[in-house]
């Protein structure tokens, strides 16, 4: 299938953004979090946005999060102007600095798709003495197909920068250099496209960026799926309910709706010989 570059432009919906170079001022103590009672401090949570996007994707989460008293770093990051190990630098040491400018219990991360994959590779050279949780929306831990089949046109990197060649499904890609994790990790898939140009180079289901196959990595502790799509999975209240949930609990709260779903079948080709091609992912 041949797209033109303006139909790839528009299929990834990209805006004009300007990007914070500098981390967000110091998030405000919970109230009554002067105690010196290790039980009772707040915990910090690091919120780490996707690509093409800035902080403010996060801030539905991060008002939630400030209402239950947790001290909140929704760190923005220039994503489309250097490579994964830049960003990586660039994002997350500022934000533990941040943490750790208060009495605080722990440090857990929510992040979003790209956001994911700094912090993986932060943690596969450097250790957080303080690290609980990790919860990962969307996250192309195994890559993903649309830039395996997109990397080579000039509108992919304009739109993605440098990190869009990084992130595909080669064994040779990043996120497959960075091996199992060996933290505390729930993971949410969406399985709802709103891209059906971009869920067309993905095996279903998929959430028009990355297939939920790629949202899975080995060492994770629970993993639900929403159907929800991959722009819009930060900002959704059944997202932000398990995001809470997990950081509570330390699991996701499952019910049938977070039951992965079966691959829709494929028409082309295989129905002539009098069955569906379906594909196992």
């Amino acid at each position: 299938m041949k797209l033109s570059a303006y139909a790839l432009l528009a299929a990834f919906g990209i805006c004009g953004q300007v990007y914070a170079q500098e981390p967000a001022p110091s998030p405000p103590l919970p109230q009554g979090a002067t105690t010196t009672t290790t039980a009772a401090l707040p915990e910090c949570v690091i919120l780490l946005h996707g690509l093409a996007r800035t902080s403010k994707s996060m801030e539905p989460l991060e008002e939630q999060l400030r209402a239950l008293q947790y001290v909140v770093v929704n760190m923005d990051y220039p994503s489309r102007e250097f490579p994964i190990a830049t960003l990586t630098e660039k994002a997350i040491p500022p934000a533990l600095a941040q943490c750790r400018q208060y009495p605080i219990s722990g440090i857990s991360f929510v992040t979003h798709s790209l956001g994911g994959i700094l912090l993986r590779l932060y943690l596969s050279t450097q250790t957080i003495p303080e690290l609980k949780h990790v919860v990962m929306l969307a996250p192309p831990n195994k890559g993903s197909e649309v830039a395996d089949n997109l990397k080579n046109l000039p509108p992919y990197d304009w739109v993605n920068g440098p990190v869009g060649d990084e992130l595909g499904t080669e064994p040779t890609s990043l996120p497959h250099t960075l091996g199992p994790v060996n933290f505390d990790l729930g993971v949410i898939a969406g399985t709802t496209s709103i891209n059906l140009i971009l869920s067309l180079y993905l095996p279903n289901p998929d959430d028009g960026k990355v297939s939920v196959e790629s949202t899975k990595i080995e060492g994770m502790h629970d993993f639900i799926t929403l159907p929800v799509s991959h722009p819009f999975i930060m900002k959704d209240k059944d997202a932000i309910q398990q995001i809470i949930h997990y950081l509570q609990q330390g699991e996701f709260l499952h019910t049938p709706d977070t039951t992965e779903p079966s691959p829709k079948p494929s028409t082309s080709g295989a129905e002539e010989q009098g069955f569906l091609d379906v594909q196992n992912d």
